[in-house]
């Protein structure tokens, strides 16, 4: 078996080494994973608390990658958290909806906001929280909901962008990630 090439990141000065995987032809991007990394999440919570919005109200995320992120947040902060759920159950209520295009599933997702969290949203001052921002379509998803449910969008913060740097020039985030692309493939 052949060892997988890396991209090796800084974030709040711990180092990790990113698998690279292709999801397309001749184009690779490095998966950052935060799931069961405690102390990366924990360090990416305090260095983005640091530059929160003063006047932030509510914290928001979709499901699942930016969760643990999403809490560690909110307990640096202070501020209660949401998270958008992929999937709807009965005990949601009337729940809020839209649909986005994830880049790691290549397919359809719809994002829902539960009716007991509704109260955190309407007329309040929102910040998305995301892992990694890569083509802005989860981003899309949350904005549609938050709109459609009296949010204020103030900021979004993340872990990483990824792709065109110039394009997520307005995101709060700890780093940027490379496309890598392969000329003689693409």
């Amino acid at each position: 078996m052949s060892k997988r090439q890396v991209h090796t990141v800084k974030i709040a000065g711990l180092a990790r080494d990113l698998p690279l995987f292709e999801v397309a032809p001749g184009v690779r991007i490095a998966i950052f994973n935060m799931l069961g990394d405690t102390e990366i999440v924990q360090a990416s919570a305090k260095a983005l608390a640091r530059r929160l919005p003063k006047d932030a109200q509510t914290l928001v995320t979709a499901e699942a990658k930016s969760i643990p992120l999403a809490y560690a947040l909110s307990v640096e902060s202070g501020l209660p958290y949401v998270v958008l759920r992929k999937s709807y159950k009965p005990y949601m209520g009337v729940a809020v909806s839209a649909e986005t295009l994830s880049i790691t599933t290549g397919q359809p997702q719809t994002l829902y906001l539960d009716e007991k969290d509704r109260a955190l949203i309407d007329g309040r001052k929102i910040v998305l929280v995301d892992d990694v921002i890569s083509t802005g379509s989860t981003l899309q998803g949350m904005r549609l909901i938050l709109e459609k449910a009296g949010g204020q969008i103030i900021a979004t913060m993340a872990v990483f962008t990824e792709g065109e740097r110039a394009k997520w020039k307005d995101i709060i985030a700890l780093g940027h990630l490379p496309l890598f692309v392969d000329e003689a493939k693409v």
